[in-house]
């Protein structure tokens, strides 16, 4: 009996040494969930769309042809009503609450009273100074509605900024200018911008708010006869998201009228002086570029793949969704949700090991109250970005 109530207690030492010392040491590798590195970071790309084509200005043989045109892009740009689109666009931001946003084709239509000829001397230049519509400021309005403060802007660039006489209320013979011209009531002026907003709040910071202009561009033909440079660009921060690393977050729109069969095509180019080691999106941080980059890189069209094919050149790679089709309508009334089917709005990094996708998804593929937001879908990507 003695024997055996010793030999009980000696397993039960040995037992209860076990229990403890599983409690208290975990063997290497077991550890079920290892702790994560890195920063959560989320952005989002939007083209807003201008609120017109501009192809049959851009297509237009004669001055007359050229007036009519005009005044064919003002109707539709009341007709396309931001106002009313801007609350699902920034429904939308509201909705994702990315840390960082870059936006294209944030238009500012202005207009000048009676027309004018200043178009036809570039000494001059657009002089316009009416505002009919700021998307911006319509944006923000909606963004930042009610008390709460949610975005501020970082960058705001001008791109293209033209001005030309325009017929909008298609009544003939009412200009003051002699013929050709004589049906021009007014003059209306496109200011192109692109624009980086920045969340509200005390865990986001940036810093070096900067932006420029490619070197290559697209010189187009107006009127039959007056060359004009298609000016477009790039915005760019540094970015820090809690107490993560500084990153580089830049924000670009290709060109979209270029002539895609060249090689290399505008496009092309500019995307070589963005992704290039030593192009505008280049940092030793941690990378990001969002944009419009009008190439879509699940194209069967080889020309279509141009300008993503020069990023992946240089090491960029993707960072959307799988299902990342935001391009685009033709009709922001009628169109069919089918026609997204281009992939040309993008989320990339040229530091792959440094920005991992954590999650991704495509907004505004749906009408709102009767009208898509934008001829574009936004795509959103929430990323772990890593020291």
């Amino acid at each position: 009996m003695f024997v055996e109530k010793r030999a009980r207690r000696a397993l039960a030492i040995v037992v209860g040494a076990a229990v403890a010392a599983t409690a208290f040491a975990v063997p290497a590798g077991a550890d079920a969930k290892p702790k994560k590195k890195g920063q959560v970071v989320k952005v989002m790309t939007r083209n807003v769309f201008l609120g017109a084509d501009l192809g049959p200005g851009l297509a237009a043989g004669s001055i007359p042809e050229f007036i009519e045109a005009n005044g064919g892009i003002l109707r539709e740009v009341t007709e396309t009503d931001f106002p009313r689109r801007s609350r699902a666009l920034a429904a939308e931001i509201r909705d994702k609450k990315p840390d960082l946003v870059g936006l294209q084709e944030v238009a500012l239509w202005r207009t000048a009273t009676p027309a004018n000829l200043n178009f036809l001397n570039p000494d001059v230049g657009p002089t316009a100074d009416t505002v009919r519509y700021d998307f911006l400021e319509l944006l923000m309005d909606k963004v930042n509605r009610g008390d709460k403060k949610r975005y501020k802007v970082a960058v705001v660039q001008n791109e293209f900024d033209f001005e030309a006489p325009a017929d909008e209320n298609e009544v003939p013979d009412d200009g003051a200018l002699d013929p050709p011209f004589e049906d021009a009531e007014l003059n209306g002026r496109l200011t192109m911008r692109d624009v980086i907003l920045v969340k509200r709040s005390k865990r986001v910071k940036f810093k070096r708010p900067r932006g420029g202009h490619f070197a290559n561009l697209l010189e187009v033909t107006v009127a039959g006869a007056l060359p004009v440079p298609v000016t477009r660009g790039w915005t760019r921060v540094e970015a820090r998201v809690g107490k993560g690393p500084w990153f580089s977050f830049t924000n670009t729109h290709f060109e979209a009228f270029d002539d895609e069969t060249e090689t290399p095509s505008i496009r092309q180019l500019q995307a070589t002086e963005t992704g290039e080691p030593d192009g505008y999106a280049e940092s030793n941080r941690p990378t990001v570029l969002v944009g419009d980059l009008n190439s879509d890189d699940n194209s069967v069209a080889e020309n279509d793949q141009k300008a993503f094919n020069a990023l992946k050149g240089f090491g960029w790679k993707s960072r959307s969704t799988e299902d990342p089709m935001s391009c685009c309508v033709n009709d922001l009334f009628t169109a069919p949700p089918s026609q997204f089917d281009h992939h040309i709005d993008h989320v990339l990094t040229r530091s792959p090991k440094q920005v991992k996708l954590l999650r991704s998804s495509v907004t505004g593929r749906k009408q709102v109250n009767g009208i898509y937001p934008s001829d574009h879908a936004g795509v959103f990507s929430k990323l772990r970005i890593k020291r």
